[in-house]
């Protein structure tokens, strides 16, 4: 007997690129579009891009302690605790989120964790990294960070209340495995056209869970938009044919997503 297809709520297929595509130039992507990548390069860009933001804030006080000292003269050196302090805070919870998810095990609350500060820190090494050109790799490997965190206060929902989204670029035979494996699960799939329309339909059909499937440059914005209000698990695609178009992905990793909140395994 055939497996059930999903609910397929919309869908459009027009290949018109989001805006964080806007700079493609129609050339091919590097290594097909294929931009997997060690968790550890999100850590070590993520140190370096804490570390020049504390770089600045010292610059910026020792620039200002002269005229912060016209004012009071004890303002400049309760500047400079306050500024170590902060430091120290900033280090140890770096120290705890990486020993989180060496350990896996949820060492700090979510709103430090995965659903609060971490996305903060993740869209800003996303920034730094695309001065440099790396973005793709560090928000792939940054994604991975970031499940691998979610996975550990991953709780069960109930039926119809985890919603699957998806890009409008998948390939057609990508999409079909997708609906079926989500019928399978009985899960709805959203084909999202815009990001804005994926926030539109969380804040309308209100799920308790989202998995969701994007581009890495999509995931980092979307995860920074909604992951703090709804748990989400992300998965990445790999893009042979370019954004926008003919995209693929890892089925079984979508499988394990949808199965950590429905509890079934594939049939």
């Amino acid at each position: 007997m055939a497996s059930p297809r999903a609910q397929l709520i919309h869908i459009d297929v027009d290949r018109r690129l989001g805006h964080e595509w806007d700079e493609w130039t129609g050339t091919p992507l590097p290594n097909h579009g294929n931009f997997d990548s060690p968790p550890s390069l999100f850590f070590r860009w993520a140190s370096l891009a804490l570390a020049v933001a504390i770089a600045v804030v010292v610059v910026l006080l020792f620039l200002l302690a002269p005229r912060l000292g016209q004012v009071h003269v004890a303002i400049p050196a309760v500047a400079w605790a306050v500024l170590a302090g902060g430091t120290v805070l900033c280090v140890s919870w770096w120290l705890l989120l990486g020993a989180s998810f060496a350990l896996r095990r949820s060492l700090l609350p979510a709103w430090l964790a995965e659903r609060g500060l971490f996305l903060r820190v993740m869209a800003f090494t996303s920034r730094v990294a695309s001065w440099f050109g790396r973005r793709d790799w560090v928000e792939n490997a940054a994604v991975k960070v970031y499940n691998a965190l979610a996975l550990l206060r991953v709780r069960r929902v109930g039926e119809g209340e985890l919603l699957l989204l998806v890009p409008r670029c998948l390939s057609r035979t990508t999409l079909d495995r997708v609906l079926d494996a989500a019928g399978r699960h009985d899960v709805p799939v959203f084909v999202a056209t815009r990001g804005q329309l994926a926030r539109r339909v969380i804040r309308e059909r209100r799920p308790r869970a989202v998995v969701a499937v994007a581009c890495e440059r999509d995931m980092v914005t979307g995860l920074h938009d909604v992951a703090d209000k709804v748990p989400v698990l992300g998965l990445t695609m790999t893009l042979p044919a370019g954004p926008c178009k003919d995209a693929e992905l890892d089925h079984e990793t979508l499988e394990r997503y949808m199965a950590a909140f429905v509890g079934r395994s594939e049939a």
